[in-house]
């Protein structure tokens, strides 16, 4: 504008009209060019669109007159639904699944447990949905799918639309969670049997949490993201991994702190209701075994994940632009061959070194004293630093990505929501590799290195891993392992190089051992599609499995558009257990992984073949589902029981339940441990579910009134339970709470809940209170 001037021209050289003709001229340039401009980016951002793929669904625009689905700046919209319940069990006197040690045996709670139930669904269609359970539990389970596909039915005709095809159960895969609910008879056999109160709490907690997301169905946006996740997990068995081929190695080593051997990768779903823009809800995938709480732990928790989740939700404010009761669900990825125990394994020894790389052994070349290392390892707290912190180190990354994802996220598009389910029998299923080739899995069996553990809890006796040959463990075990049964020659053949240690899925006595009959199933909206595996992938299948359905639901454009790139993630292990699933290279290794790959080395394959062939029901024009296949069969009510239950409960004499056998002291500093023992009855007699056995309260100075500020879901405060005399049926409780260093200044006193068994049966509640204490 400044060339319109003459530049040596004073600001008093035209008259007053000119300038005036000269200023409206230029406010008419002005805006003819802001206008030019606005068309021109205008332009330039319907051309973006174009080529990302969204040329048929303008932001703007949501649905024609024809119902036809039209996506807006925020995707496309779906039926969206979240909900949380407790599923807590016994916490006492039942052993805890996942390290099949008949030693840990619960003795209190240190975090109860939950189901978190995300539903998505198609809003034109809105029978097309599904549900994603994850349970703090190790993982799911044939019985409980059984259970939980009863109680919605039972909901009557309003949950008529959730079924086999639709229902997924994942486990966080916590190592620290009441056993005795799984179906088979493998993993009974450490708990003394099934336990129908450790089963039935995780059923009707997961049904619960599905009828309130259901109930919260409302129309909204997803939106996915990724980030980097450090220090969270470590391969555990590197040695295996490092036979998968060098050139697929390379492709994922990104630096010298990812090198490609575990996923750092944590994928993000944000739930966001259309209504008021309020987020309902996030469900993270990110894969690190949940054995930070140690074999030596006997109180229940969520382990790492349930402290991810707990400090999700509790890291929320209404400031938040959250909706009441956001559930934060922290599911496992591809977690076979991941430690939490990131320091590494070492041997206990007093020799100071690392335990052998290739079979996880120690000087005196047995594996008992290899124990891998938490962030915390030297304190003595059963793991429970460690835990706390690796589940500090995944929340951590996933809130900052949840806070940016409205910048940085993608919008899921294509309204199309859909789930396939088929069981297929893998004791002997035929199937083509990619090179024309027919190969076969094999009945069910188990190696010798999977009686050697990991380092993250080492078996017994003088079973090693990485032993695919001649195994070098005591002679007796293959006594004993032919009086189970012995294997035949073809199914020896068709688990090589696997030495079968036992033959589980040829044992029908009493009841099947292990699943033959396997879950298979895909769930997808728009462009996401999950692989609901259930077995633990270690980091290699996961990504080859991973690859295939990617490749394939690009290729026939199945995220609704060939410009939408799929988003792929995988959770497990679900719907029912079957051990891991390692790719042929890492089978051949016969580290633990491995040997637990129950269905020999084209177990990884098989899984990918059934997916593929059954992708196409994810198709927007698809109405079919796969045949059913065989059902596998439900032991909840043929299952042994050694379980002895609580006879009665007993008072030392002259007490009664809920004394105070030792009380609080005045006084506290902040950051110390306070507790408080008093006369306690069996837990078992009720679980509290949605309620607690312990709380904290804190004194109002202006009202003069008590408040609950903890209880037995937050992680600072322990319930102890111990039993006093068998034979008087005595115990007692101690609460124990580890202040915390932001807590308030203040009054406080323990409140004890519980309930004590007659002799007849009968079951009486009472509660105990400390004596006060101050914070200072």
């Amino acid at each position: 504008m400044d060339r319109l001037h003459d530049s040596k021209a004073g600001p008093s050289q035209h008259p007053p009209r000119w300038n005036e003709h000269k200023s409206r001229w230029r406010r008419q340039t002005l805006k003819a060019i802001a206008l030019v401009a606005a068309l021109a980016l205008g332009y330039i951002a319907v051309v973006r669109l174009y080529l990302l793929g969204f040329e048929s669904n303008w932001p703007w625009k949501s649905h024609d007159s024809n119902g036809k689905e039209r996506v807006s700046a925020k995707g496309s919209q779906y039926l969206l639904g979240v909900g949380k319940a407790d599923i807590t069990g016994p916490v006492v006197e039942i052993n805890m699944m996942g390290y099949a040690d008949t030693k840990q045996v619960g003795t209190g709670l240190r975090q109860r447990l939950y189901s978190r139930a995300f539903i998505v669904g198609d809003v034109q269609h809105p029978l097309d949905r599904f549900v994603y359970l994850v349970l703090d539990t190790q993982s799911g389970d044939t019985a409980v799918r059984y259970g939980i596909l009863e109680g919605l039915a039972s909901l009557g005709s309003d949950f008529a639309m959730y079924g086999q095809h639709n229902v997924a159960v994942t486990g966080t895969h916590s190592h620290s969670g009441p056993g005795a609910w799984l179906n088979y008879l493998l993993p009974q056999v450490t708990s003394k049997g099934f336990d129908k109160q450790s089963y039935q709490a995780i059923v009707d907690g997961a049904v619960l949490s599905i009828k309130r997301a259901h109930t919260s169905l409302q129309p909204g946006y997803l939106t996915v993201g990724s980030t980097k996740v450090s220090g969270a997990n470590i391969n555990r068995s590197l040695y295996a991994y490092l036979a998968n081929p060098t050139t697929e190695r390379d492709k994922y080593n990104a630096s010298v702190e990812d090198d490609g051997s575990v996923e750092k990768t944590l994928t993000i779903l944000k739930f966001q209701r259309a209504s008021d823009s309020k987020n309902t809800g996030i469900l993270t995938w990110f894969p690190t075994h949940g054995t930070s709480m140690l074999g030596n732990n006997t109180l229940i928790s969520g382990d790492n994940k349930g402290v991810a989740a707990d400090l999700f939700e509790k890291s929320l404010s209404p400031e938040d632009n959250v909706a009441h009761g956001f559930v934060a669900g922290f599911s496992q990825a591809s977690v076979g061959d991941t430690s939490p125990n990131v320091l590494g394994a070492w041997c206990e020894d007093g020799s100071g070194k690392q335990c052998s790389f290739k079979n996880s052994t120690c000087s005196d070349g047995k594996s008992q004293f290899c124990h891998a290392r938490g962030p915390f390892f030297r304190v003595p707290d059963n793991g429970a630093s460690s835990c706390y912190e690796i589940g500090r180190r995944q929340f951590g990354p996933a809130r900052k990505l949840y806070d940016s994802l409205d910048s940085i996220g993608i919008p899921i598009v294509g309204s199309t929501v859909k789930a396939f389910h088929t069981f297929q029998d893998m004791s002997n299923f035929s199937f083509p590799l990619a090179n024309g080739s027919y190969v076969n899995t094999c009945p069910a069996a188990l190696g010798y290195s999977f009686a050697a553990g990991t380092s993250d809890g080492p078996g017994a006796f003088d079973f090693t891993q990485n032993d695919p040959n001649t195994p070098n463990a005591s002679p007796v075990w293959r006594v004993v392992s032919g009086l189970i049964k012995e294997p035949s020659s073809h199914q020896k053949r068709c688990h090589f190089p696997k030495p079968i240690l036992l033959d589980v899925g040829e044992i029908t006595t009493p009841y099947l051992w292990t699943p033959n009959v396997v879950d298979v199933q895909v769930l997808r909206a728009g462009q996401l599609v999950v692989i609901v595996s259930p077995g633990e992938a270690t980091t290699m299948a996961g990504r080859r499995w991973k690859e295939a359905i990617h490749g394939l639901a690009a290729s026939s454009a199945l995220s609704g558009s060939s410009k939408v790139d799929p988003v792929v993630v995988l959770g497990g292990p679900a719907n029912s257990y079957t051990h891991y699933i390692a790719t042929p290279e890492e089978y051949g290794i016969q580290r633990y992984e491995g040997a637990s790959t129950l269905y020999g080395p084209y177990t990884l394959n098989a899984y990918i073949n059934l997916t593929l062939t059954h992708l196409h029901h994810l198709g927007a024009s698809s109405t079919t589902q796969p045949d059913p296949g065989p059902l596998p069969p439900d032991n909840v009510n043929k299952s042994l029981s050694f379980i002895a239950g609580v006879v009665f409960d007993g008072t030392p004499l002259f007490k009664k339940f809920g004394e105070v056998k030792e009380d609080v002291k005045p006084s506290y500093s902040i950051g110390s441990v306070v507790s408080a023992t008093f006369v306690g009855a069996n837990p078992r007699n009720a679980l509290h579910l949605e309620q607690t056995y312990a709380a904290i309260e804190r004194l109002d100075p202006e009202s003069g009134k008590w408040s609950r500020i903890r209880d037995d879901s937050d992680w600072s405060l322990i319930f102890n339970w111990k039993r006093t005399s068998e034979v008087l049926g005595t115990s007692e409780v101690t609460i124990v709470w580890e202040t915390e260093e932001w807590v308030e200044l203040g009054q406080y006193r323990i409140r004890y809940y519980g309930d004590w068994k007659a002799v007849g049966g009968t079951i009486t509640a009472f509660e105990g209170t400390s004596g006060e204490f101050v914070l200072t």
